[in-house]
């Protein structure tokens, strides 16, 4: 992709910034240092196979002041959260920070350790561990606690443990209640569309450097190793619960439905320790993600940070969570941790306030102004999360996808609306040439409005789409948001070099294996074409060899529905006996020759029943037709 330079618009922007925000306070620059032990040198991981899976290094370029192609305040964010290593929390925990897009965590009991969050991969994971064991002995790890049900908090975990230790009882596994199922659900369900426009969020396909990708806030970007879970066998459910794990107490807080569906906050009054698992970050963090979930609750989020305030706070002299850098003092921590819950709560109550006065969820965004005191602090500005998405989240969780103008009630998809737009304004030259003149004037957004309805009236249009990515580059040299500036430049990226699909992995195998039978059957359901399966009445049982447990599928009017059944009700048309929920999955697959499998009755049946189910696409157009 041809990489235009920032225009004088740009440039002027980010020069206001700088005289605007409060650059000279560097106490975030010496907590981020603070209790460095050392760095991984060099700070590239590879997999068996010799693919590199992380390369921390590729982001050396994030030194000295910040160039024009990237706003100064993502700049001074990117160069924090480059920063890796090992570093001593306080003595008896320590964190490696940097070997992936969150933070491994470990604290020492009598005899071993606890691993908290193992990152996304297994290859990261273990270098991970083994930074802490070079520095500080080969203690063994005796549990592992996940704060919530995202991947880059459990994907790593055969990095740290196995199974088979894990089966043994040798290690513990902890997490929050409903932890697996909304680990599995959020990877398998809606998994392709996420994982596909993740790699727009993120910038997984982007070069790094000045013009590219410079990290995404949280960090810099997932890693792309091996992507595992192991079951919790310790299921975490009441605020106030205690659990002692080899001589270390640990006090639980549940915090549900806040970041993740699945979430908790702890803390170890052996070290007067808190971890925030990711409520409390250096940056505002998402009410909805941009690559897609659901809706997040701030109210509850606030009240939850209210709660780990009056609970915690005076017992702790330091707060520590899943990214960026730890906070000591506790008249650091109260105010840090009022700053946070202040940030979600006002987003909250002020998007109502105004919704209840009859203005739309982007009127709202464009006018929100934050109190000053929140404009103020450092980590409550946009770099991962936004006000602007965030507050249209707000109002699409009271509110839905509908602003109440009925005007807007049935609108055409851009296919449709984008060829009536251009034929209205004069044809796709005359789009052009007026998104030219906005381009000129430093009006981006309303020249990539136009060139949107350009490319899905023509996408061949070679002058429509090298203003657009001109556009969009521009768009993202102007962004203080890491995933705002990944979207754009990966849009960009696409319409100058094609589709890159998805770089990382959807659904890995050891994920779809945690999946319950009834979640199998409901991926298979959704997964049913239902014109093609309009005619069909079909009746299936399915038998799994190892739990003796029987369910009836049936299909009828495109509706895949299941339910339990009795081994001796009469069998329907067809039955499957498998060996287990894997050998299912492979079924589901097409695998119909590997072992583990039996088909008695019609096989029609299963081969009709297979045939209507489609196949998702990873790599789904974006910002073309």
């Amino acid at each position: 992709m041809d990489q235009k330079p920032p225009t004088a618009v740009i440039e002027s922007a980010h020069a206001d910034q700088l005289n605007t925000l409060p650059f000279g306070d560097t106490a975030d620059f010496e907590a981020a240092d603070r209790g460095f032990i050392t760095a991984l040198q060099p700070c590239v991981i590879k997999a068996a196979d010799g693919r590199v899976v992380w390369d921390n290094d590729a982001y050396g370029f994030l030194s000295g002041d910040a160039p024009t192609s990237v706003h100064p305040s993502l700049w001074r964010q990117s160069q924090l959260v480059a920063k890796q290593g090992l570093y001593e929390v306080v003595e008896g925990i320590y964190q490696v920070r940097g070997l992936d897009l969150s933070n491994i965590s470990f604290i020492e009991g009598d005899t071993g350790i606890i691993v908290i969050d193992p990152l996304v991969s297994t290859e990261t994971a273990a270098a991970a561990l083994a930074m802490y064991h070079a520095h500080r002995g080969d203690r063994p790890v005796v549990a592992v606690i996940y704060t919530h049900s995202h991947v880059d908090h459990f994907g790593g975990v055969l990095g740290v443990t196995s199974q088979a230790d894990v089966d043994a009882g040798k290690v513990a596994v902890l997490a929050p209640e409903g932890f697996t199922e909304h680990a599995v659900q959020e990877n398998v369900y809606a998994g392709t569309a996420m994982a596909r426009r993740a790699g727009y969020m993120y910038g997984a396909a982007l070069d790094r450097g000045p013009l590219g990708q410079v990290g995404c806030g949280l960090g810099q970007t997932p890693s792309t190793g091996e992507v595992a879970i192991i079951v919790p066998t310790v299921d975490i459910t009441t605020t106030g619960e205690t659990h002692t794990i080899d001589g270390v107490e640990i006090e639980f807080q549940m915090a549900p439905g806040t970041e993740a569906p699945a979430e908790m906050h702890f803390y170890f009054p052996k070290y007067r320790a808190l971890c925030m698992a990711e409520n409390a970050t250096h940056n505002l963090h998402n009410l909805l993600t941009l690559r897609g979930a659901l809706v997040r609750d701030p109210h509850g989020w606030a009240g939850y940070l209210t709660e780990a305030i009056d609970t915690f706070a005076d017992r702790a002299d330091v707060v520590f969570a899943s990214h960026h850098w730890p906070t000591w003092g506790k008249d650091q921590i109260v105010e840090f941790l009022s700053l946070q819950r202040d940030l979600y709560a006002y987003l909250h109550d002020q998007t109502l306030r105004q919704l209840n006065q009859g203005f739309t969820g982007i009127e709202i965004a464009e006018s929100f102004q934050m109190p000053p005191a929140l404009q103020k602090a450092w980590h409550t500005h946009g770099y991962y999360g936004s006000v602007s998405h965030n507050v249209k989240a707000v109002y699409q969780r009271y509110m839905g996808w509908f602003d109440g103008n009925p005007a807007r009630l049935w609108q055409h998809p851009p296919e449709a609306i984008g060829p009536r737009y251009v034929e209205a304004m004069g044809g796709i030259d005359n789009v052009v040439k007026i998104a030219q003149q906005s381009f000129d004037k430093g009006d981006f957004r309303w020249a990539a409005t136009l060139l949107d309805h350009a490319m899905f009236t023509d996408e061949k249009h070679a002058a429509a789409r090298q203003l657009y990515i001109a556009t969009l580059q521009q768009l993202a040299y102007g962004s203080e948001n890491g995933p705002w500036r990944n979207f754009f430049l990966a849009g960009a990226t696409e319409l100058a070099d094609g589709n890159f699909g998805t770089p990382t992995q959807v659904a890995p195998t050891t994920l779809m294996a945690q999946l319950s039978p009834e979640q199998i059957f409901d991926a298979l359901a959704i997964s049913v074409n239902g014109p093609k399966a309009w005619n069909l009445d079909l009746a299936l049982d399915v038998t799994f060899l190892d739990t003796d447990i029987n369910y009836r599928l049936t299909l009828r009017n495109g509706v895949l529905v299941y339910r339990k059944v009795n081994a001796d009700e009469a069998t329907a048309g067809a039955t499957v006996k498998v060996a287990n929920k894997v050998r299912l999955l492979g079924l589901a697959a097409g695998d119909l020759s590997s072992p583990g499998f039996e088909l008695v009755g019609d096989a029609a049946v299963l081969q009709q029943l297979t045939e209507s189910l489609d196949r998702p696409d990873p790599g789904f157009n974006i910002v073309t037709p």
